[in-house]
């Protein structure tokens, strides 16, 4: 079939992606085989167009022989056509609103799927970690996801249980975008209990996969799906893992990719913060809020100076420190709320959930984000007090 010969292919760009697309239906043609196959021919375009006897002097004669057959039988317009009935997008490398820093790996994907919207410019964060996650890695996940669609950036996971779902809501509860990149085809969501908030990410944000449409997911898919996600990511954020974990794989591909890595200390009780204290001990950034991971990227904070607001003239009055940190208006209204409660005295978490009109879990990931604020600390025993430097 003639890629140019449509009226519809208005560039030259278009006809590559055709191109690719028609090469990726090819049984056996992945991202890694379409990557020799433009480098030795130049560009998928020639390559569509190339001989039988070019391509035995590529490969061998069997995949030559398959490939003519194959080629045949392709329409690559009705393949596009296909596409757009099932709302899936694409792009390639040569496109301005590819992934900027993907773009700048070897190993970049000739050509991405994905449903949403990607724009030219957007610079993500990748939250990362266990499947299965614990409360507290959970809502730490969630509060850094929310915290950093704030600033403008796009929260990068994977869509899997446990961290990347809970990132991937606080990216939406935040109303910023979010990217999740899939390890299968766009059709296949896994797992999945999660479609409906793939629904959600679609509006906000995009699925990506380097998979073609009717690709199921396979177990040596996810490695691969980790390369993009650190790939398309200023840096990796791993929240929460055990000392053998998944996530740090996406550490390996960040660290070989030259992005920065950063990891969320945990209870020395739980197994699973062992994988990030390891990360810690080996010279990830510890992260206790947003603001740590900021700073690496040189972004300055959106939200206001806290340092600034503060009147530290009236230091030694507790009841008016407490006053100008329930008054800033960065805070959310439940977060003032449990503010108002704390003093310098050590309150017990059961007495703040009793004062308060929320609900036990919601006193408890109001704490937290209040902790990770730097508005308050957490003695021994669950007991909170004010936070004397915010």
């Amino acid at each position: 079939m003639d890629i140019s010969e449509k009226t519809s292919v208005k560039s030259e760009h278009e006809a590559e992606k055709l191109a690719r697309i028609a090469f990726h239906s090819i049984k056996g043609v992945g991202s890694g085989r379409l990557r020799q196959i433009i480098a030795y021919f130049g560009s998928a375009l020639n390559a569509w167009y190339a001989s039988e006897s070019e391509f035995k002097k590529w490969g061998t004669e069997s995949w030559a022989h398959s490939v003519m057959s194959e080629r045949s039988r392709i329409d690559p317009h009705q393949m596009a056509r296909s596409l757009a009935q099932k709302e899936v997008k694409t792009v390639i490398p040569e496109e301005e609103h590819y992934p900027a820093l993907l773009r700048e790996l070897a190993d970049a994907p000739p050509l991405l799927y994905y449903k949403g919207n990607i724009e030219a410019g957007e610079e993500g964060v990748a939250l990362v970690g266990s499947r299965k996650a614990t409360p507290y890695g959970k809502a730490a996940a969630e509060f850094l996801g929310k915290e950093l669609v704030r600033q403008g950036l796009v929260v990068v996971s994977g869509l899997a249980r446990g961290i990347d779902t809970a990132a991937h809501k606080g990216a939406l509860s935040g109303q910023g975008k979010t990217w999740a990149i899939l390890g299968s085809g766009l059709d296949y969501l896994y797992p999945p209990e999660n479609k409906k908030i793939a629904e959600q990410i679609i509006l906000q944000g995009a699925i990506i996969s380097e998979f073609a449409p009717g690709v199921p997911p396979e177990p040596q898919f996810f490695p691969m799906r980790n390369r993009i996600i650190s790939g398309v990511a200023r840096g990796v954020v791993v929240v929460e893992a055990a000392a053998r974990s998944g996530a740090l794989i996406t550490v390996d591909f960040a660290l070989e990719q030259g992005r920065e890595v950063f990891a969320v200390p945990g209870p020395i009780f739980s197994g699973q913060s062992k994988g990030c204290h390891q990360l810690i001990r080996q010279g990830a950034k510890l992260v206790e809020g947003v603001e740590d991971i900021l700073s690496e990227f040189i972004i300055e904070s959106r939200d206001c100076n806290y340092v600034n607001e503060i009147n530290f003239a009236s230091d030694k009055n507790p009841d008016k420190i407490k006053d100008d940190i329930c008054k800033e208006k960065s805070l959310a209204p439940e977060q003032q709320e449990i503010l108002a409660f704390l003093s310098d005295l050590p309150l017990h978490i059961d007495q703040i959930a009793l004062q308060s009109t929320l609900t036990a879990s919601q006193v408890a990931l109001v704490l937290l984000e209040l902790q990770l604020n730097g508005k308050i600390e957490q003695l021994p025993g669950q007991r909170y007090v004010l936070a004397r430097k915010c």
